[in-house]
């Protein structure tokens, strides 16, 4: 059972999570060949301020545009 965790930062609508969750199940069944109630699909959120990328937290890094 292919099972994939997917991190992010907190902001993305619930549309947008479903959209993507889709596109990856989709992807397994036809490149792996498996049953789509074999997939499991999860994302884990994190508040902006507790994720950091380039010594900067997200609240930072939008803060400079980046």
């Amino acid at each position: 059972m292919p099972e994939i965790t997917i991190n992010l930062a907190e902001g993305r609508t619930e549309a947008q999570k479903t959209a993507i969750m889709r596109d990856i199940s989709a992807s397994l069944v036809k490149h792996l060949g498996v049953d789509p109630e074999a997939v499991v699909i999860q994302i884990n959120e994190a508040p902006p301020p507790n994720k950091m990328k380039g010594g900067m937290t997200f609240v930072e890094r939008k803060a400079a545009g980046k």
